[in-house]
């Protein structure tokens, strides 16, 4: 995988740019909307991509540590199926840990975090290169579930897109799949030997389990979901307190989805420049949503997507799957 460091240039480039204006009337629209929401990417500011790396190191927060059981006694065989010297596009990179497990197996070409969170990938890719000083990077900050227009910086040859941690969950059934059809557009454009796709998927399983992964006892992941707040004070000049707030998280059975909301505590009336809202007691954000699959399930999904030869690998009890497919050529 070394090669000399005259042989590349790493780069950082940021495709996202924030657009304060279009933000703060997103923002606003779905705070007024009869049942008000905001979008799970406003969770990703700088003290919230580290308080979600906490919440991975819970022993509630089972998806992390079983995904990473799953590569630990799969991975050779995944190598098998992928290749080496591939182009590895890490979609959400956030800390690159997960990525950075494969790149022995797969020896990349060259590798790409991708992320929303533009500050914090900035740092976590300075700090990858100091580990990996041969390895090519290119990181690029850009909002990916819009568009996947990554720039010409990016290597065509044997894409290889890695989406992990199962956060295709956080996309509605239709929206996982229009976004599972860009990626397989993305993966086959402009290549030759094909490119694939390896993301992790968490299954439907005991509603007990779900609830706690969600609602911890220590409250990692309250504090996650109410620094949304500080968040929307900060972009859209909003005045929450978040002593007004409590986290729900819990799993709703009939959508098959996690959901995450932001409670009022008692009657409240928030502002914002150019509009306000009074919020009843008991009253909801609607902030996350995260989706779980059967097996078959998701193997469907990837096929009405456009993907070929999909591969399945599972832990012990079925708690979680990573999957491996390939674009067609």
């Amino acid at each position: 995988m070394s090669r000399p460091a005259e042989h590349f240039s790493d780069r950082f480039i940021q495709v996202f740019h924030r657009d304060d204006a279009a933000l703060r009337d997103e923002l606003a629209a779905g705070l007024l909307a009869t049942d008000a929401t905001v979008s799970p990417k406003f969770l990703y500011d700088a003290l919230g991509s580290k308080l979600f790396e906490a919440i991975c190191e819970l022993p509630e927060y089972y998806p992390t540590r079983t995904e990473a059981a799953i590569f630990a006694q799969h991975l050779p065989a995944m190598a098998d199926a992928i290749g080496t010297g591939v182009t590895l596009i890490d979609l959400g990179a956030g800390n690159c840990a997960k990525a950075a497990r494969l790149f022995d197996a797969l020896a990349p070409r060259q590798y790409v975090p991708v992320d929303i969170s533009v500050e914090f990938l900035r740092e976590t890719v300075a700090q990858l290169q100091r580990v990996y000083p041969d390895l090519p990077v290119t990181g690029v900050g850009m909002d990916f579930s819009r568009a996947l227009d990554l720039p010409d910086a990016v290597g065509n040859a044997q894409r290889l897109f890695f989406y992990p941690g199962s956060s295709i969950g956080n996309f509605a059934p239709d929206d996982a799949l229009a976004f599972l059809r860009r990626l397989c557009v993305a993966c086959g454009d402009g290549m030759g030997q094909g490119g694939s796709l390896l993301i992790g998927v968490d299954l439907v399983k005991d509603k007990r389990l779900l609830d706690a992964a969600y609602d911890d006892p220590l409250g990692v992941t309250a504090a996650f979901n109410l620094n949304l707040l500080q968040h929307l004070n900060a972009v859209l000049g909003a005045d929450f307190a978040v002593r007004d707030w409590r986290h729900r998280g819990f799993f709703n059975p009939a959508a098959s989805r996690i959901e995450m909301h932001l409670e009022a505590r008692r009657d409240v009336e928030v502002g914002w420049s150019g509009g306000r809202r009074r919020f009843l007691e008991g009253e909801r954000i609607h902030t996350e949503n995260s989706y779980k699959y059967t097996r078959e399930g998701f193997l469907q999904l990837l096929e009405q997507a456009g993907f070929v030869r999909p591969r399945a690998w599972t832990d012990e009890r079925g708690w979680f799957m990573v999957c491996h497919a390939r674009a067609p050529h």
